[in-house]
């Protein structure tokens, strides 16, 4: 095997699919209405000061909308949600129809019932490949611990189970 075949995409996606992450949706109100995408690279960056990071693809046609959103919210989805997230990753759609939502003061989006929220600014965009690395600063956050989390394992939607030990 080369390493130009260990490298094909489809190879490499299926790969990467048995690493589990948790589901965000990255979301911002841009001219009076709301935009968002669901993306599940998400991953804490600094502490000090506060950051984190989602990688947008280029081939989205909500990102160039969304980025230019004041204020992002991330809402980290419950187990509970995976409708959303599915219906946060269709094209053609109202993304938030029948979805439960608000708005942080400085305009983030945050979907009411997840496991944890970010009210966040954009501080910095990096290309990289076929995406973006974009760097966000955390201006606000919360969590709700008994609300588990949805996971992404294996290019399907699951949830923890908890055993009793």
């Amino acid at each position: 095997m080369t390493m130009q075949s260990a490298l094909e995409p489809l190879r490499l996606r299926r790969v990467l699919s048995s690493f589990p992450t948790g589901v965000t949706v990255l979301a911002g109100v841009v001219d009076g209405v709301p935009a968002g995408l669901a993306a599940n690279s998400f991953v804490s960056v600094s502490l000090d000061p506060p950051m984190v990071s989602v990688c947008v693809a280029h081939t989205s046609s909500t990102w160039p909308v969304l980025r230019r959103a004041g204020r992002l919210g991330v809402s980290v989805l419950g187990a509970h949600q995976e409708h959303i997230g599915r219906q946060l990753s269709a094209r053609g759609v109202d993304r938030f129809a029948a979805l439960r939502w608000r708005t942080s003061p400085d305009g983030a989006v945050l979907l009411d019932g997840s496991s944890a929220w970010l009210d966040c600014a954009i501080e910095r965009e990096i290309p990289a490949g076929d995406h973006d690395i974009v760097l966000l600063r955390v201006h606000d956050v919360d969590a709700d611990p008994e609300v588990a989390p949805l996971v992404f394992h294996g290019s399907r939607y699951r949830r923890l189970h908890h055993g009793d030990g």
